[in-house]
């Protein structure tokens, strides 16, 4: 697998494949300095020709990045921003390894208040639905409407999150991405194709000065640091996102605290074959009767599995139908 030029050049690729025709969007990469010293990063991406602040703000799940939304933007045609979350893509580490939806919040809030100049359409998946919660109840000014991808704070951490947790509890450093590779499609990881996986493992990973591949983010290696020396002095503290106490605490109360301090219209996007079942979503729309439910016909990450459903469906919500 070879480098591409730059981290744009899978887009022609990427739209061939998912049938998408017409000039495709600019997309720039955008970083912020935090006043604790650590970078945000973003993509922001604009349509052929527009000038337009972003109207969409995406934020990923847990072991992902900002790309993972590429081809769900690329089908959407609206000015958006997708945004690193800490400890993710190019954005910093935290030394502190919390990465709950609480904790994360006032970066991303950080980041719509110096990239966007208007309240939302905020979309996140998995930790990152949790955390567009938590910036929706601390900073209602900023978003417009919420959508929540394949996550509710009630998913049961031992079921489909436990496979998150499993694939990234190995070896933190391989020989190639190739080998990484393998790995994502043996757990059905990546997108279903090798190609898919290949891009998918490009964006997430990076090449050290001695010529080991390593993921980017910060969570497969507090996760496998838990899970190969377990109650060790460094291992993850309690807040991070790596052990299945910490998943318990991530998917806990304070996630149904921020959804019912939002009183703006939310939709739950669920997968068909992803985390939240039709239990789970019983629960959501009972804590939240005014929410609307969607279920698309994909696995967990909705955006690579079902991204031109995906996209309609928020297209639709952004008035843009």
């Amino acid at each position: 697998m070879s480098d591409p030029i730059d981290e744009f050049s899978f887009l022609p690729d990427q739209a061939a494949d998912a049938g998408l025709e017409g000039p495709l969007p600019r997309g720039e990469r955008v970083n912020l300095a935090l006043p604790s010293g650590r970078t945000l990063s973003a993509l922001r991406w604009t349509p052929d020709g527009s000038a337009s602040a972003p109207v969409v703000t995406f934020l990923h799940g847990a072991g992902l990045n900002a790309h993972t939304w590429d081809t769900t933007v690329l089908a959407l045609g609206l000015p958006a921003l997708a945004i690193d979350l800490p400890g993710h893509g190019d954005s910093s580490w935290r030394d502190d390894a919390a990465y709950v939806g609480r904790v994360l919040a006032p970066d991303v809030a950080a980041g719509m208040d110096a990239w966007t100049d208007r309240a939302q359409l905020l979309v996140g998946q998995s930790l990152g639905g949790l955390t567009a919660a938590a910036v929706a109840a601390s900073r209602p000014d900023l978003v417009r409407e919420l959508v929540v991808v394949d996550i509710t704070p009630g998913v049961d951490p031992s079921a489909g999150p436990s496979q998150i947790r499993e694939f990234f509890a190995g070896p933190t450093d391989w020989a190639s991405r190739d080998e990484l590779v393998d790995r994502a499609l043996a757990f059905g990881l990546g997108g279903g194709t090798r190609r898919k996986a290949e891009r998918g493992v490009f964006f997430n990973s990076r090449v050290r000065p001695d010529g080991r591949v390593e993921w980017k983010h910060h969570f497969a290696h507090l996760a496998a640091a838990a899970a190969s020396t377990p109650g060790a002095p460094d291992a993850p503290p309690a807040e991070s996102a790596s052990t299945p106490d910490a998943v318990s605490a991530v998917l806990g109360d304070a996630g149904w605290e921020d959804l019912a301090a939002w009183a703006a219209p939310t939709t739950l996007v669920r997968g068909a074959r992803g985390y939240v079942t039709e239990a789970d979503a019983a629960e959501f729309v009972r804590r939240n009767p005014e929410a609307t439910v969607t279920t698309l016909a994909s696995g967990h990450n909705v955006q690579e599995d079902a991204p031109i459903e995906l996209a309609a469906m928020l297209r639709g919500l952004a008035g843009n139908d």
